[in-house]
């Protein structure tokens, strides 16, 4: 187990939950966050990032925050899952930063990815789909568009990395200039930070992602795939031509 934050004073942990429309499953998942994160014995935060829901999201938020601590919340006027990440990764106070999102989040993950940057091999870790050992239980047609994004990312963004959307965790001290670079909101903005980590020669792993759907997917597989690939679009013309290296 890893021993960053050790010690009763320390907040070891900054868990950003992003949730937009998540009435039905904000309750469940912070419940079993909340207990997994007990018994860990760390010093955490969740920071429920609410964006635009219209079913009641903000208000069992704020009911929760009221009766826990360690939760807080932020509201958005609008629906943006990116800038919803963003704020998020700019409130955190923990030494240690991951995203989670309501219906996708794993305490296995966190445990090895707390491991393995307290040994100091690495700033990020990538919860990966399609790493060696991963299991994918979501529909085939999902996981061909994540191998098909993953493959226009590595030819258009020249990203090394066999999956750059989901689960990920960072050291804080190491994400700050990171994400204050970063441009892009929407569905790209998880995207561009890793892009961006890895240009500054920030030091990625991969651990396989064990995935669960836990609702039906909101979003069509055409539409997705429209999204993504624009997104792509804009992110190789931001990056294109930009000089970066190390940041101070």
């Amino acid at each position: 187990m890893s021993t960053i934050g050790a010690g009763p004073e320390a907040l070891a942990l900054s868990i950003i939950l992003p949730a937009h429309n998540e009435l039905t499953l904000l309750g469940s998942t912070v419940t079993n966050l909340l207990t997994g994160l007990d018994d860990r014995g760390l010093g955490y935060e969740i920071v429920i990032v609410e964006n635009g829901s219209t079913d009641g999201t903000l208000q069992l938020a704020r009911v929760l925050a009221a009766q826990v601590p360690a939760i807080r919340v932020l509201a958005l006027e609008h629906g943006n899952y990116g800038a919803a990440l963003a704020t998020g990764f700019a409130a955190a106070r923990g030494q240690v930063v991951v995203n989670f999102d309501v219906d996708y989040y794993d305490l296995s993950f966190l445990d090895a990815a707390l491991d393995a940057l307290a040994q100091g091999s690495c700033e990020l870790v990538l919860a990966s789909k399609r790493a060696p050992g991963a299991r994918d239980r979501r529909p085939l047609v999902r996981r061909v568009l994540t191998f098909a994004f993953s493959t226009l990312l590595r030819r258009c963004v020249g990203l090394g990395v066999s999956d750059a959307h989901g689960m990920k965790a960072m050291t804080r001290t190491a994400l700050a200039p990171v994400v204050a670079r970063c441009e892009l909101r929407g569905s790209l903005f998880d995207v561009e930070v890793v892009a961006r980590a890895m240009r500054a020669g920030l030091r990625v792993r991969e651990l396989p992602a064990v995935v669960v759907e836990r609702r039906p997917a909101r979003t069509s597989v055409m539409q997705r795939s429209i999204e993504s690939g624009i997104g792509v679009l804009r992110l190789h013309r931001l990056l294109r031509g930009e000089a970066e290296g190390p940041l101070d």
